[in-house]
């Protein structure tokens, strides 16, 4: 922290960037360090290969997120909550020569491709280690910086529920709401997204739903097919897999995404010691001890068995 606090004090012009198909996390840490690089009087820009999603349009970032990259790159190129550089997606990652990357990160397995790497998986969120640059750069966490590193925190801890809450991260907004933080305003924004669409694709998801090992591992398939039906994106997938795990015997949920023919992006979540990094490793994936994913590129019955056999053997084990 203290190495890349020095670059921001000491050059100019940067690129802020967070992974594709971006989530709270990415698009709180993504604004929040567009506002401290503001307070600071830094030239930059917001860069995110799927743009800002719907659902985040109440977000207060500090210049427009733009979805292509500027023709020249600046030195430095500042990247948040990406697991592995492919993350960034193809059109940062095939620029890469031509900046160098802090990678600022908390998933486990990071791959640490940056010229300067701080990657904390104890952290819950890449916004709270925006946070502490930010107290350590003595940049207030007020206004749309709070908000911001709010919305990355509260989403990554599922408000504050999930075991990667930590006391800092109480204590951190327990300080915002003493410096001014509408967090009942910030709850409605972040929960209060939902089209009819999205109510019509969960329909469809949970009536999908299928419980295997005993009732432990709870499955749901989400395919294209479904998407064009109800008018819906991935992006309406978010936080599906939560319910799931919902159910009082499930101990692990899973959701397959159809991306391309034979080709499935998974998502796993657990609770306390069943870890499903280390099973979402085993296909080239990543992510947390109880929140991970990946792809799998194999046909649909084929990928479900794979995944689930391997998730069951998890288990067994424990």
């Amino acid at each position: 922290m203290h190495k890349i606090s020095d670059i921001i004090r000491d050059q100019d012009d940067f690129l802020i960037a967070s992974h594709y198909n971006p989530d709270g996390d990415a698009i709180g840490s993504l604004c929040a360090m567009g506002h401290i690089l503001t307070a600071l009087g830094k030239k930059f820009s917001l860069f995110n290969q799927s743009g800002l999603p719907k659902q985040y349009s109440f977000a207060t970032p500090p210049a427009p997120i733009q979805d292509t990259l500027p023709k020249t790159m600046p030195n430095w190129t500042i990247v948040l909550d990406c697991g592995a550089k492919e993350r960034m997606g193809n059109m940062l990652s095939a620029r890469s020569e031509d900046t160098n990357f802090i990678n600022i990160d908390h998933h486990l397995g990071n791959d640490k491709f940056g010229v300067e790497n701080w990657v904390d998986h104890t952290q819950p969120a890449a916004g709270s280690m925006v946070a502490l640059l930010a107290q350590e750069l003595n940049v207030p966490l007020t206004g749309p910086l709070a908000e911001n590193i709010y919305l990355a925190v509260a989403t990554d801890t599922g408000f504050f529920t999930y075991g990667s809450t930590t006391p800092e991260s109480l204590e951190l907004a327990a300080n915002m709401l003493r410096d001014g933080l509408n967090i009942a305003r910030m709850n409605m924004d972040i929960t209060k997204q939902w089209s009819e669409n999205r109510m019509r694709l969960w329909t469809e998801a949970m009536n999908n739903v299928e419980l295997t090992d005993d009732k432990l591992v709870a499955t749901t398939v989400i395919t294209k097919e479904m998407f064009k039906r109800t008018g819906t994106t991935s992006a309406d997938t978010e936080n599906i897999i939560n319910f799931l795990r919902r159910l009082k015997t499930v101990r692990v949920a899973v959701t397959f995404r159809e991306e391309d023919v034979n080709t499935y992006k998974f998502s796993l979540r657990s609770y306390g010691e069943d870890n499903v990094q280390e099973v979402a490793a085993q296909f080239g994936g990543g992510g947390h001890k109880n929140a991970s994913g990946g792809t799998i590129t194999a046909p649909l019955a084929q990928a479900k068995a794979m995944l689930i056999s391997a998730i069951g053997e998890s288990l067994r084990i424990k």
